[in-house]
């Protein structure tokens, strides 16, 4: 299915592109207009004062009135009257879809999305009130203290960290003023410098927590922070570095019979989403001479080439104009992976808009805790305790058949939890957290996500529940890679670099390296080929449902085990069960 980020305006010319209008560009509810509705006027006035020029409930006619104007009122009150002698109204009848009819053109559901609030806050409230029953206290306080476990020393670390990656600035400033050709260019040394810097800068945060025995919170929470500034530094190192060596070719035409002939690069837009190596004109210029020399217009065509290049699609700033440490902290707010010399922005901040986002924040993080609290914890610690050994006598052995029931119970009793909780985690994250600071920062794309809920493939899931990592994974690894290896080899590179981050996270969380997200994440490849095959191919419906099954269920079959099994390792059961 593809994407539905249609590029309609709503009918406001306020260059801003929405993702579908609010109502349909063609309805299918055709405009009816029944006079008999209007029920409260089409009987005469009871104290019968009506006269012969009104109807009672209209501006009288003058007198002296044209004869057209007496007519279209005469007209109305015949037409009054046969409206009144109806028994019963008439009711136009066509060929229309209902509103969740596949082919409907309706997709205004934000009544849904109040009544999924709703539904959580009865399910809050009715927790507390059974907490309070039981214990006399409103919410059960077992995950509560994890969050301010050695808040401070996150709080430092996590500036520490932060504060390392604007390595990357000076670093950047002393590639560039390096002569052409020299050995501390980007093209040269540059880019063995950088790589090297970022595994070691990534081992090293990785390892803190470790070292200074943190607990699930700030270990899970520093990490994942980790891997979004890995994903900026990398994109703002390799794109300077690129806009520095097209600086070099540019400067290098100076000197026309030195310089390299080498077309710019071209990357790919919406016009042109192959890309290309060279620029459309480049062929029209080749060829074509003035007094100078056959190949000065092809010189020419180069030089312009490189110059936009090095200029932002909007036109206000110029490589190296962006090499400021303002640019750089601007970009480390801003909520994207994917560094530009420019990016659109919002005129003002909507204080109401970034109020309300905060508190969606922490109230997604209050249902979470009692999500995990009163459904999940519960149904695992159950669990465990059906199936340790110490509770169980020898006349009455934990046979497989009870083994695998109580697996299955329990994995029935976390589908609806889980989903929950995945709904929630992708909500604070990319509506909540990124519209924030794009709210802060006047970031105006808040293109964070498309309708993934529609997704009928995970390749498709892929693209659009999480633009930021895709589109960073897309110019940086995919793109990156395909010259060189080729589509479907770039293709298993970028999800094996995306299972390996998804491997560490689970790693760090479980302090054991077993593979589950790993496994799990290159799955998907031999997944997406079945799905596009003859017999599967095409069906939308059927591919969607087994979408979101796979997604509820697969959380549950792996939380159980994995959470079962540290528990009888020793173990962190509220580790894993909460983060899951």
């Amino acid at each position: 299915m593809a994407s539905t980020s249609a590029d309609v305006s709503d009918g406001v010319s306020d260059n801003v592109i929405r993702p579908r209008p609010r109502k349909p560009i063609h309805s299918q509810l055709s405009h009816i207009s029944n006079i008999s509705e209007i029920s409260g006027f089409l009987d005469a006035p009871e104290n019968g004062h009506a006269t012969g020029t009104t109807s009672g409930r209209s501006t009288p006619v003058p007198l002296d009135a044209p004869p057209s104007v007496k007519s279209i009122s005469t007209v109305r009150k015949q037409v009054r009257a046969e409206q009144r002698r109806r028994l019963f109204p008439t009711i136009e009848f066509a060929s229309r879809v209902s509103h969740f009819d596949p082919n409907s053109d309706y997709r205004d559901f934000h009544g849904f999305f109040n009544l999924f609030w709703i539904g959580l806050a009865i399910m809050a409230i009715t927790s507390m009130l059974r907490n309070i029953k039981d214990t006399g206290h409103p919410l059960r306080v077992q995950i509560w203290g994890l969050f301010t476990f050695k808040l401070w020393h996150l709080a430092i670390a996590d500036f520490l960290m932060v504060a390392s990656t604007a390595v990357a600035l000076p670093m950047h400033r002393a590639f560039r003023s390096a002569p052409a050709g020299g050995a501390w260019t980007w093209a040269k040394g540059g880019t063995a410098i950088m790589s090297i810097y970022q595994v070691a800068w990534l081992a090293l945060w990785i390892a803190v927590p470790f070292l200074l025995d943190w607990g699930w919170t700030a270990q899970v929470f520093l990490l994942l922070h980790t891997m979004v500034l890995l994903m900026k530094m990398h994109s703002y190192a390799f794109y300077n570095g690129h806009l520095s060596e097209t600086e070099k070719r540019l400067h290098a035409l100076d000197d026309p019979l030195t310089a390299s002939r080498a077309p710019a690069y071209l990357y790919p837009t919406s016009e042109n989403p192959m890309g290309t190596v060279a620029s459309p004109k480049r062929a029209e210029a080749r060829g074509k001479g003035d007094g100078d020399g056959p190949e000065s217009d092809e010189i020419a065509q180069l030089r312009e080439d490189l110059a936009r290049e090095l200029t932002s699609p909007m036109g206000n700033v110029t490589y190296p104009a962006n090499l400021t440490w303002s640019n750089y902290l601007d970009y480390l707010c801003c909520p994207t992976l994917c560094y530009e010399l420019e990016y659109p922005r919002t005129e003002a901040i909507d204080w109401q808009n970034l109020v309300s986002k905060i508190a969606a924040t922490f109230g997604c993080i209050f249902l979470l805790t009692v999500i995990s609290e009163e459904f999940i914890l519960p149904a695992l610690f159950d669990a465990s305790q059906r199936l340790d050994p110490t509770f169980r006598t020898a006349e009455s052995p934990l046979t497989a058949l009870e083994a695998l029931l109580v697996l299955a119970e329990t994995i029935s009793w976390l589908l609806f939890p889980f989903m929950l909780t995945f709904l929630l985690v992708f909500l604070v994250i990319f509506e909540y957290v990124l519209g924030a600071f794009a709210e802060i920062t006047h970031f105006a794309d808040r293109h964070f996500y498309s309708d993934w809920w529609n997704s009928t493939d995970w390749m498709e899931f892929s693209r659009e529940w999480n633009i930021p990592v895709y589109s960073f994974l897309r110019r940086h690894v995919y793109s990156a890679s395909r010259p060189h290896i080729g589509k479907a080899n770039a293709t298993v590179i970028t999800f094996l670099i995306s299972a390996i981050g998804h491997e560490i996270v689970l790693a760090c969380i479980t302090k054991k390296l077993r593979g589950y997200g790993f496994i799990c994440q290159m799955l998907q490849l031999p997944i997406v080929m079945l799905q596009r095959t003859r017999l599967v191919r095409g069906k939308k419906t059927l591919n969607n449902v087994c979408f979101w099954c796979s997604m509820i269920l697969g959380l549950s079959v792996v939380s159980s085990p994995c959470s079962l099994v540290l528990q009888f390792y020793g173990g962190n059961l509220t580790t894993l069960s909460v983060w899951l």
